[in-house]
């Protein structure tokens, strides 16, 4: 039985898997996006966000204790200056999970993970489905394609 063993170990000692979610997550932090298997994912946002949450507090032991899991100050003075900044508001929730299919060769469950603030396209969806509500006729459809068709003609007529 597996009562209360909730931790996915995904197949790798603890010193690899924590070596592996540190490099996750510094490619995270400076890519605002990559793509990984859906169990990596999700043991990548277990780790990720806490470590968010941490840089919203510009301290010098919540820097400290954020570099201790990253062991990259590249990463960790971008987490700080940019992307704290830019969620300071938010209370959670900040990374988001995409499915994308099965990977060809294992058929694994695959998935980009990305930072929520920095996709600009799901940003201005969501502005734009609300600023763009037209209403079309069939009327003014029809008279739209009636000078396509008369434009041939026209042509026609200038070479004789």
């Amino acid at each position: 039985m597996r009562h209360n063993k909730k931790f996915n170990h995904l197949g790798r000692t603890a010193s690899h898997r924590n070596a592996m979610l540190a490099n996750m997550a510094c490619s995270l932090i400076q890519h605002k996006r990559i793509t990984t298997t859906v169990a990596k994912a999700k043991a990548l946002k277990k780790f990720v966000e806490p470590l968010i949450t941490k840089s919203k507090n510009d301290t010098t032991n919540s820097r400290r204790v954020v570099f201790s899991y990253l062991q990259n100050k590249y990463a960790v003075t971008e987490l700080f200056k940019e992307i704290s900044v830019k969620i300071a508001d938010r209370p959670g929730g900040y990374t988001r999970i995409i499915k994308t299919g099965n990977r060809l060769g294992d058929n694994a469950e695959m998935c980009f993970i990305e930072l929520v603030d920095y996709n600009e396209n799901m940003a201005k969806d969501k502005v734009a489905k609300k600023a763009t509500r037209t209403r079309r006729s069939k009327k003014s459809a029809a008279t739209a394609e009636a000078p396509v068709a008369e434009a041939p003609v026209a042509e026609e007529a200038k070479a004789e």
